[in-house]
């Protein structure tokens, strides 16, 4: 099994529509299975959509801030890592 790598981190967190803000460290796709950690957070999901500016993207590169449906409840500095 491959070490998981830092991929990003969340800035915000939209907690009623469950939606985080990710800012994004590498590299991310639609399809990546990701886990989002910090000191009280530990969710595991597949990426299924990712939004920049309310436009779907496919994928987002370095620099990029991206809006990502999320599986549970997240915090602002949380780190997003790529499994696999």
């Amino acid at each position: 099994m491959k070490a998981k790598k830092q991929i990003g981190k969340v800035t915000h967190f939209f907690s009623k529509i469950g939606v985080a803000v990710v800012e994004v460290s590498d590299s991310m796709k639609v399809g990546d299975t990701i886990t989002i950690e910090g000191p009280l957070t530990n969710v595991e999901q597949k990426v299924e959509s990712m939004q920049i500016d309310h436009v779907p993207v496919l994928s987002a590169k370095k620099g990029e801030s991206v809006g990502m449906k999320v599986s549970g409840v997240v915090r602002e500095g949380d780190g997003v890592f790529r499994k696999g």
